[in-house]
């Protein structure tokens, strides 16, 4: 049994996203982001860097003790080498998945977790940032637009490198986005929003967070964008 700490995040779906597709069991745990509740001692000693998801595998491969992890990309390179799916064997398809894993995790992630702060959520409108920000994802939408030309997923088949990407294209529209300027993209993204695992992930995030797509509150703001080292001293 995998528990699974999560909130409705993007990288907490991508989380959902692989272990729905493999049918692993899991628990969820929430993690109640705009309530502090990633500050718990409890949960920073699953994850010291106070963010979610994280996991607590009860049963690794070949037995002992549980395993921990954080780090959404670290968590899909685990679950599947511990599945053996979702991730090329063969050397060059291993390190090609791999590298938009990590392409994902340096770039598209940060950079449009930017875009989403400074256009939906900072107290004032810089429009310099904005524009910084909306005009990097639009980049790095085309960078994988292009991938995706001649091909159907990012790397070989569907794998860890698509569940990665996908949950930060969900929300296109707030990104200042139109998939039409990139139909490689949009295939791609419908795609894989018509998988029977990807609906299924998308239906958690209602059962934890009934709040889910409303407006954050100026509370939640606060707890999630003022933090420093001393907020994780409880």
């Amino acid at each position: 049994m995998i528990d699974l700490y999560y909130w409705p995040t993007p990288n907490g779906h991508k989380v959902t996203m692989f272990l729905e597709e493999a049918g692993l069991p899991y628990t969820i745990k929430p993690v109640n982001i705009g309530k502090g509740e990633q500050f718990d001692p409890g949960f920073l000693k699953i994850a010291p860097n106070n963010r979610m998801p994280a996991i607590v595998d009860h049963e690794p491969a070949g037995g002992g003790a549980p395993i921990t992890l954080f780090e959404s990309g670290a968590i899909l390179l685990y679950l599947a080498e511990k599945t053996g799916r979702f991730l090329a064997t063969d050397l060059r398809g291993r390190q090609e998945a791999l590298q938009w894993l990590f392409w994902q995790m340096g770039g598209l992630g940060p950079m449009l977790g930017q875009n989403h702060h400074f256009s939906q959520y900072a107290p004032e409108k810089i429009p310099y940032a904005v524009n910084r920000y909306v005009n990097e994802t639009n980049r790095l939408y085309g960078v994988l637009d292009r991938r995706l030309a001649d091909r159907d997923y990012v790397a070989g088949d569907y794998g860890i490198a698509d569940m990665a990407a996908y949950p930060w294209i969900v929300p296109w529209e707030k990104q200042g986005q139109n998939l039409d300027e990139h139909p490689n993209l949009k295939r791609w993204f419908h795609a894989i929003s018509e998988r029977p695992g990807t609906k299924a992930a998308y239906a958690r995030a209602p059962e934890v967070n009934p709040d889910h797509g409303k407006t954050m509150s100026e509370d939640a703001k606060k707890v999630m964008f003022g933090q420093t080292a001393g907020n994780t001293k409880r």
